[in-house]
């Protein structure tokens, strides 16, 4: 199915890896003009290096910003807003992610969690969506998490902000009214991104386990989720890019699961 997102132009925040990294790959590959970001300047070329090399013949361009710091997100959004065509995918996919007890997190945890998961997403939308809709097309898509709905008592900051990401996209959407503009959010289940790599690898090593027997441990063994294991990156990917593209004109104002099944098994 052609997607008509040839040349279209596209920004993924927090995509030098992981979710945004595949989404950015699933958009390159369906021929749209991407814009990675990262935190830093090295890891954006890098990461514009490897897509160049994956997606051969695919416009990739980079930003740096760490969507922590306030100053960068509005440098950041000043140089899309100057972007001669315009930004017309945008996908707010940066955050931050941690395990802790909730009476250990003090209010400057509190505070980076809201600034790069939530308030990311408000500034680069307040400043996009009204090209969009004075253009009369666009797509804003949220990748939120399966954790917004049915928060983790050890994850309760990180749970927030993202039910607050789809608080966001509902009241987005109504923004959108008569246009060819769309807002939709995804949650996202237990996702084996580098990030998660990485932590299950720590847990592994500290039980003195392969990783994956720990891998299977946490999600096949325990059947937390319907899918019995860990999502892909791509598998998140291939919601977002449909989402990105014309075929999705229909879909407006939604919280679409690609969760595993997690909420399913859970309520």
């Amino acid at each position: 199915m052609d997607l008509n997102i040839t040349g279209q132009r596209a920004f993924i925040s927090g995509s030098t890896q992981g979710i945004g990294y595949a989404i950015a790959r699933g958009l390159a590959t369906e021929g749209a003009s991407v814009i990675l970001n990262g935190r830093t300047t090295e890891r954006v070329k890098e990461a514009v290096a490897r897509l160049r090399a994956e997606v051969p013949g695919a416009d990739v361009t980079g930003i740096a910003a760490d969507f922590g710091d306030a100053a960068a997100v509005d440098r950041l959004t000043e140089q899309l807003a100057d972007q001669q065509d315009g930004i017309e995918i945008l996908v707010n996919n940066v955050g931050l992610f941690g395990l802790s007890p909730f009476t250990e997190v003090d209010d400057a945890t509190w505070q980076a969690y809201l600034e790069v998961n939530l308030m990311s997403a408000i500034r680069l939308s307040r400043r996009l969506i009204t090209p969009m809709l004075t253009r009369g097309s666009g797509r804003i898509l949220l990748i939120s998490s399966e954790s917004g709905v049915n928060v983790p008592g050890d994850m309760v900051h990180y749970g927030v902000t993202k039910a607050a990401m789809i608080a966001l996209g509902n009241g987005l959407a109504k923004l959108t009214r008569g246009t060819g503009v769309t807002v939709n959010t995804i949650l996202g289940g237990p996702t084996y991104s580098e990030g998660v790599a990485g932590a299950v690898q720590q847990v592994a090593d500290a039980q003195g386990l392969e990783a994956e027997a720990m891998k299977g441990a946490i999600i096949g063994a325990n059947r937390t989720s319907l899918l019995e294991r860990f999502i892909e990156p791509d598998e998140i990917a291939n919601l977002a890019v449909y989402l990105s593209s014309p075929r999705a004109a229909a879909t407006n104002g939604a919280a679409l699961r690609a969760d595993g099944g997690v909420l399913t098994t859970l309520m």
